[in-house]
């Protein structure tokens, strides 16, 4: 049986794009950035690798069709949505919150997926051992995807990246790298980065979120469950004062990343690491020479609600 990855493409290179950026060029340190975002313009970003092993499992159990759980601006359940169109298998998401039009929502109801808005006291449920009960009985045999992708197979999903950016370092007439830089959400594509690396490079997860969100023992949980020793990363907050929120920095910074570096950011993951990044250079913690890998974890078809805001932001 083939691979889905294979069946939809996804094995071409990957792109690196050197970073050339004022602050790194004071410090003299070399960041190449991971475009994962330029993938595929539906399916972009990690989201596609933390679905692919779900959706190879999927097919070999023929389940009829997918459900999973998110937000209204959900990267993941956009990647859903857009996988289960292209390989015919209904999609259905369960969604935070009380019904609302976003840009994300106007592309799920467009490419097919069936809605269900579950509140925020419903949406809190999600990790109840019973709460897939009732939807497994409304929708027998889909396969249950976890939230953002997440779970081991999601882990291993992203593990796959890196054979495939040694792969990619020639293009940059590098040999080698230092260590990967993200941001984290959840924490599955870091603990599959880790899994990935066995050792060889250290990781840096830049947390999007707070560390109560307790970040630290789910990847500490998908490397249990791989066999892997929990070491070889860094968590740090790069949160901002909460998940989600914006100020002014942040969106200039956005901007000018944009026009100097000529890579996308978005507000939520991507901008708020990078941020982090640039502390961590101009703090010393790089000394000149060392080469770091910035892993674009797309997000940006999210970026489009948040637009006016960051625009009033800049604005003053």
């Amino acid at each position: 049986m083939s691979s889905v990855q294979s069946d939809l493409g996804f094995d071409a290179p990957l792109i690196l794009q050197p970073l050339s950026l004022d602050w790194l060029a004071r410090s003299g340190v070399e960041v190449a950035v991971l475009r994962l975002d330029l993938l595929d313009p539906e399916l972009s970003g990690n989201k596609w690798f933390k679905l692919v092993k779900h959706l190879d499992a999927a097919r070999s159990v023929a389940a009829p069709g997918l459900i999973s759980l998110g937000g209204p601006h959900s990267n993941h359940l956009h990647a859903l949505a857009a996988a289960g169109r292209r390989l015919g298998l209904p999609t259905v998401g369960l969604l935070r919150g009380h019904e609302q039009v976003t840009p994300t929502v106007a592309d799920l109801r467009a490419w097919g997926m069936q809605l269900h808005w579950l509140g925020y006291a419903g949406y809190r449920e999600r990790n109840l051992p019973t709460f897939w009960t009732p939807w497994r009985a409304r929708y027998p045999g889909f396969y249950c995807i976890p939230e953002g992708g997440g779970g081991l197979p999601g882990a291993l999903g992203c593990a796959g990246l890196v054979p495939r950016v040694e792969s990619a370092l020639a293009s940059l007439g590098w040999k080698d790298y230092d260590a990967l830089w993200l941001a984290a959400g959840t924490g599955t594509t870091l603990a599959g980065l880790v899994i990935g690396e066995a050792g060889r490079h250290r990781v840096f997860g830049a947390l999007a979120g707070p560390p109560s969100h307790a970040v630290d023992a789910g990847v500490a949980n998908l490397l249990a469950q791989a066999g892997v020793a929990s070491s070889g990363y860094e968590l740090l907050d790069a949160s901002r004062s909460g998940f989600g929120r914006f100020d002014r920095e942040l969106a200039q910074f956005i901007l000018d990343t944009e026009r100097q570096g000529g890579v996308p950011l978005d507000p939520i993951y991507t901008a708020k690491a990078m941020m982090a990044l640039r502390l961590y250079v101009e703090r010393g913690y790089f000394p000149a020479g060392t080469r770091l890998i910035f892993v674009h974890t797309g997000g940006l078809q999210g970026r489009r609600a948040a637009q006016g805001q960051l625009q009033k932001l800049i604005d003053g």
